[in-house]
């Protein structure tokens, strides 16, 4: 019996874990077998304080061995099921089987890719998901951003700060974008148009040096030369396993009130599994503290 499960262990679990070993309760850390997040997949991270330069997997490295030294117990294996319907509640692992007076969900989210070739080499070696971390290493170059949403207009104009041109790559002639975001970025003179264009293959060896594109009304395809690509094709909640069992908003992301509780009381959940809209490496630690906390002060009242 652990009085906290925590699944997850991106920025939000591996917080979460820190302060709750700290007020002394008896914590188990679902790692899964891909432990550390999307910051795992990332290159230098700037923007998290305390560190002026360090790399995502290290900084992640850093925030678990901080966790186990504070004798967290730690399980590096993927949270196969669940049981919310009867306390304890129930976290299976493969064949086995864990009992917690708390949960907290921390499985974070993943981006949408493109499946293409390329992509997945070349993920945080010029192909990035996130222009808000990595935009200041692209300092006038050539970068693509892919999509046509909101996403996809905060990114070209994040980038134009940094960037020399910036290609935005959409598959259709029309944007999903607001039109206030469209016309912004239509005013901006680094920021150029490619559609409708699709990626075929992302082109590189040590770094992303080109794409192939095929222009989707003459089926053409040309080679198109960038330093970096940019995907704002959205993102996908990692909360399958919780689906019929919390409540979820259309996107599958789960609903949270102001103490970070789910719709099952005593179950908790925070980080990018819950927030759609900042996901930062300090947002979702900032989240996983709360969470720990109104855990830390409900248990303290049993």
């Amino acid at each position: 019996m652990y009085d906290v499960i925590i699944i997850g262990s991106g920025p939000a679990g591996c917080t979460a874990s820190i302060y709750l070993a700290r007020n002394s309760l008896k914590t188990l850390l679902v790692a899964g077998y891909k432990s550390g997040g999307q910051l795992m997949l990332t290159t230098y991270v700037e923007n998290f304080p305390g560190f002026k330069s360090i790399l995502g997997p290290e900084l992640m490295n850093r925030m678990k061995e901080q966790v186990i030294s504070l004798g967290v117990e730690v399980i590096e294996k993927d949270a196969t099921s669940v049981d919310f319907s009867l306390y304890p509640f129930k976290v299976f692992v493969d064949d086995k089987v864990f009992e917690g007076k708390r949960i907290l969900i921390a499985t974070g989210a993943r981006p949408k890719l493109l499946n293409v070739d390329g992509e997945k080499e070349l993920i945080g070696r010029g192909v990035s998901t996130c222009a808000t971390c990595d935009a200041p290493f692209f300092k006038d170059k050539y970068v693509l951003v892919i999509g046509g949403g909101d996403t996809a207009m905060e990114y070209a104009l994040t980038l134009a700060k940094f960037s020399r041109e910036v290609t935005i790559v959409h598959r259709r002639e029309e944007f999903k974008a607001s039109k206030i975001m469209l016309e912004r970025v239509k005013a901006n003179e680094k920021i150029k148009f490619k559609v409708p264009f699709l990626v075929e293959k992302i082109i590189g060896k040590e770094k992303v040096e080109a794409v192939l594109l095929k222009n989707l009304k003459s089926e053409e395809k040309e080679m198109l030369r960038c330093d970096g690509v940019f995907l704002a094709i959205g993102h996908v909640p990692n909360t399958e396993i919780f689906k019929g069992i919390l409540e979820m908003d259309e996107k599958g992301y789960i609903k949270v009130d102001s103490r970070f509780q789910t719709s099952i009381k005593g179950v908790f959940a925070a980080g990018d599994c819950v927030d759609s809209k900042y996901r930062q490496a300090i947002t979702a630690a900032g989240d996983g503290c709360k969470a720990a906390l109104e855990i830390v002060h409900e248990l303290s009242e049993l």
